[in-house]
């Protein structure tokens, strides 16, 4: 019984990170306090930004130190995360350390509340509130967004996070465990931090950009089929068209992965998605992936987190018999 109490599968650490999140979501008076895992990466990517990301250092020089600081995050997490690993299975009840450690790490509810409120403050406060709502989750600059448009961009994050910001994660502890999680979340870090291309970070970002591809490449395309098996189990949607949308829009995506859930959504829901955008200082002329209308309502992002709360679900399910059966139940 003592020894089930320290080395607990990693299928029931992960059931029981999935149950806190649900129950729980984020503990933001704990954060107030003691900082997220994530922003504690932010802070050590910023510190080597600062002194390596430097306007003198010639393009190469940017690139090599580019990958330098990749190098550095992923080890530098993924040697946390075996050391937490490590205390947990030699303490009793370590397990629950895991799970803690992977409950903080899984942004389920945390999406779906920042997505519903953009559907609230349309409803109750008008297109003002709505973009104010839209901006806390997308990069495009949202006083350019119509209603539609708000609602459109609302969709868009859902499906994209519900890859990069759930099923990339928990795929990555299904097949690492908490190093190759905390891992993956230092190289989305990473990405979202100096993977753009700018002048300044085309070059110092690169390698970030890049793994953060590689480390999404097979979880999004999951994200996209779970959607579609989401869809297809609601009557409001349409599953077939869902995958048949993904499988011709998903590669017109500028992006090599966001395509996959964005696409699956707009035929579950009938709806034109990406489109022509404005971020900070950019244009960007992108094509229009999926059918149907561009005119997004308050009701579409309703269905949109529909799908992707029955998604997480597919997706916890799906994981947590992967590791069952590789562990042996």
């Amino acid at each position: 019984m003592r020894a089930m109490m320290i080395h607990a599968s990693p299928a029931w650490v992960l059931l029981a990170a999935l149950v806190l999140d649900a129950v729980i979501g984020d503990p933001y008076a704990l954060y107030r306090a003691v900082p997220h895992p994530v922003a504690l990466i932010g802070r050590a990517i910023a510190v080597l930004d600062g002194a390596w990301n430097t306007p003198e250092r010639s393009r190469r020089m940017r690139r090599v130190l580019g990958v330098l600081l990749l190098a550095v995050m992923v080890s530098g997490t993924f040697a946390i995360g075996l050391a937490i690993t490590a205390l947990a299975a030699h303490v009793a009840y370590g397990w629950i350390i895991e799970a803690v450690a992977v409950y903080v790490l899984i942004a389920q509810q945390s999406l779906y509340l920042h997505v519903r409120a953009v559907a609230r403050a349309l409803e109750t406060n008008g297109l003002a509130a709505g973009r104010k709502a839209v901006g806390m989750i997308v990069g495009r600059d949202p006083e350019t967004l119509d209603e539609a448009g708000v609602c459109r961009a609302a969709v868009e994050s859902c499906a994209e996070s519900f890859a990069d910001g759930v099923v990339s994660p928990i795929f990555w502890y299904a097949v690492l465990g908490l190093p190759g999680m905390l891992a993956f979340k230092a190289v989305n870090t990473l990405d979202s931090m100096v993977g753009h291309k700018t002048e300044k970070y085309v070059d110092f970002g690169w390698a970030s950009a890049r793994f953060d591809d590689l480390m999404n490449y097979v979880p999004a395309r999951l994200a996209g089929w779970l959607i579609a098996a989401a869809a297809g189990l609601a009557r409001f949607a349409d599953g077939h068209k869902a995958a048949w949308v993904m499988l011709r829009d998903a590669r017109v995506h500028h992006s090599p992965n966001a395509g996959w859930p964005e696409s699956a959504i707009a035929g579950a829901l009938g709806l034109k998605l990406l489109g022509p955008r404005i971020y900070p200082g950019e244009v960007v002329e992108a094509p229009w992936i999926g059918e149907g209308t561009a005119d997004a309502t308050p009701a579409h992002i309703r269905q949109s987190l529909k799908l992707y709360a029955a998604a997480c679900v597919l997706n916890g399910l799906a994981a947590v018999a992967a590791l069952l059966l590789a562990w042996g139940i």
